[in-house]
Parts: C-alpha cells; sequence; structure tokens
C-alpha cells in the first residue's frame, strides 16, 4: 500500500510524511527529490529549462516509481496533474493535508528551491494556493486539517486510513 500526501506547498507533506512513514513502519520517499536525483537538475534547473508542463510530465512518469509499503509526499502541483492523481488513486490512498495559505506562505517565502513562490509575489501565490485547494480536496481520499503537531496530524491521518 501507498499513501500520497498531497497539499499546497509548506503544507508540511515531507515533515508528516517522515513521521508517519516512521509511526507506520513504512517508508517514505519524497517524489520532488527522486526527481532531482533521476534528472540531475534542480527543480528551478527544471522549471527554467523546459518549463513546468515538462515537470509535471515527470511527476506523472515517476509517480510510478514510488516503491510499495511507502509514504510519499508529492510535490504542491503533483495531484493537479491528472495523470498523477489517476496513478495515485489508483495505487494507494490520497491523503489532502489541508493548512491555512499564512502558514504555507510562513514556511515558503524567499525559498528558491520552490520557483512558484520565489518568482512571484504573495498575492500571485495566494491565487495559486486558492486554486488548487479545491482540486486538492476532491482528488482526495481523505481530508486532514493540517493544523497541530506533527504527531497529532500524523495520529488523525492512522486513525482515517
Amino acid at each position: 500500500m501507498k499513501i500520497y500526501l498531497c497539499g499546497f506547498m509548506g503544507c508540511g507533506k515531507s515533515r508528516i510524511g517522515r513521521e508517519l512513514a516512521k509511526a507506520a513502519g513504512m517508508t517514505f520517499a519524497d517524489l520532488d527529490r527522486y526527481i532531482v536525483e533521476h534528472e540531475n537538475m534542480t527543480i528551478p534547473e527544471i522549471f527554467e529549462r523546459y518549463g513546468e508542463p515538462h515537470f509535471r510530465e515527470l511527476e506523472a512518469k515517476y509517480i510510478r516509481e514510488m516503491p510499495d509499503n511507502s509514504v510519499v509526499a508529492l510535490g504542491g502541483g503533483a495531484i493537479i496533474n491528472e495523470n498523477t492523481a489517476k496513478t495515485a488513486k489508483q495505487t494507494g490512498r490520497v491523503v489532502f493535508l489541508d493548512a491555512d495559505f499564512e502558514t504555507c506562505y510562513g514556511r515558503i517565502k524567499g525559498d528558491s528551491n520552490r520557483p512558484l513562490a520565489y518568482n512571484n509575489p504573495k498575492e500571485k501565490v495566494k491565487e495559486l494556493f486558492d486554486t488548487r485547494r479545491p482540486i486538492y480536496s476532491e482528488r482526495a481520499d481523505i481530508v486532514i486539517e493540517a493544523a497541530g503537531t506533527p504527531e497529532q496530524i500524523t495520529e488523525l491521518i492512522r486513525k482515517s486510513i
């Protein structure tokens, strides 16, 4: 079984993912890191050289390689891609970590590894958040309010799976 964590940049997918994997005796995988390792380029380099649509294709391709019995942190835009969302639904459970915008933005502002946040003003990032949030909710099997400690959120997910 695979558990895919989706949500906006900075909602805690990687942190919660590691915690959840440890608590559930599963492995942890980060799709963004996997792509960086396999493409030998940073995410900003991929965006700059090939554009966002190419990056979304890479997510759809590499999600198929995520190991069984793992918790997978998806990139903030991964589940927006229909192919990636379909693969996630077919191969595991999709959990949306629903964090508020200010929490997410506080964690990602100024992070040059997040081109969509780094290269845009706060208002534009908020627009992206507002556009993506209903899609995350619609494509998830489970919606978890990502408020509280990582341990509390992990426990909520474990009870919901």
